[in-house]
């Protein structure tokens, strides 16, 4: 029998995603609701390990829903990596009465909830990351906010573009998985979208899409590429020799992690939140919570990481379809 929860540790960690704090006071209110206390861990893991910690009332997140980043900040720690370091971080647990701890971040994160939970400690795990890339769950908190500072950066980079008939390359995150870039490139009507999941053809996917661009009458070109699928730099560079273009390169950058959560970020941390208190006062820990289908699931940890999200290949159709192109008996 799992044993009663009176205490739960919240902490963030990894990169920070917007909606964060969306979760983190869903969590201290919920706990709050069921009779809990809830301590705050800042600075991740390594706050965990160094005894960095608030008690956390139902008035010290008021006002946090509308916030970017997160209120408990976010670290990551090579300390928490070695085993000496997780039994530091379980002897606080011990230390501060903590039961269970509530884990929000992506992959890393709950690798690291993982080795926690095989030494005794009760953990669910909250998804946020920018990149959308958790196997368990079909959306993480912060993607929708991410992909919208893309946009709204793109449509301004547009106008310049288009009134100096250039072409832009835009490098947006991405680092093992293109699910943003492919999003925001649909959204944003790129003329070509680059990610790591599929192997650059440089004439297939990048100069035929620019011929025929212009041979149906744009001047004006905008690349979307992962960081993982290549350096935005060296795209440009070799659009100047092999196609004469004088392309302009931005690097949106952190950027992308900032801003006020938009209202599906908030919402679905908001749920999320709650979901992982609820488990934990019904006796279920060592789970991630996710969604699927529209709603909340939840899955163990270790199944979890063991999963991958492949991308999804009919918005990859998508995009190809609503190029420009030429008439069916035109050759470029």
């Amino acid at each position: 029998m799992a044993k009663e929860i009176r205490r739960i540790g919240i902490l963030t960690s990894g990169g920070d995603a917007p909606g964060m704090n969306a979760a983190v006071r869903a969590v201290v209110r919920s706990a709050i609701t069921y009779g809990m206390q809830c301590i705050g861990i800042r600075r991740g893991w390594s706050g965990l390990i160094n005894s960095d910690f608030k008690l956390m009332t139902g008035s010290e997140v008021s006002h946090i829903l509308s916030r970017g980043g997160t209120i408990l900040y976010t670290a990551r720690s090579e300390e928490f990596m070695t085993v000496e370091g997780r039994e530091k971080a379980v002897n606080t647990c011990k230390l501060l009465g903590i039961d269970a701890v509530v884990a929000i971040g992506g992959d890393g994160t709950f690798r690291g909830a993982l080795e926690i939970s095989r030494m005794g400690v009760q953990v669910v795990g909250i998804p946020a990351t920018i990149d959308n890339d958790i196997g368990c769950s079909n959306y993480t908190i912060g993607f929708d906010t991410a992909c919208n500072t893309c946009i709204q950066s793109i449509d301004k980079l547009r106008d310049t573009m288009q009134s100096h008939e250039r072409c832009s390359v835009v490098e947006v995150m991405g680092r093992d998985a293109g699910f943003l870039a492919l999003y925001v490139g649909i959204s944003v009507g790129a003329t070509a979208v680059l990610v790591p999941e599929v192997e650059l053809d440089f004439e297939r996917d990048v100069v035929r899409p620019i011929q025929n661009a212009r041979l149906t009458g744009n001047t004006h070109f905008m690349i979307v590429l992962a960081e993982g699928a290549g350096k935005g730099f060296f795209l440009a560079d070799r659009l100047k020799k092999e196609l004469g273009l004088d392309a302009r390169v931005t690097v949106l950058g952190h950027i992308q992690r900032g801003g006020a959560p938009s209202a599906r970020d908030r919402e679905t941390a908001s749920r999320m939140g709650y979901a992982a208190v609820k488990a934990l006062s019904e006796g279920r820990s060592n789970v991630i919570i996710g969604t699927r289908e529209g709603g909340l699931v939840e899955t163990p940890i270790e199944e979890a990481l063991a999963m991958k999200k492949t991308l999804q290949m009919e918005r990859y159709e998508v995009l190809e379809a609503l190029k420009n192109r030429l008439p069916r008996d035109s050759v470029v």
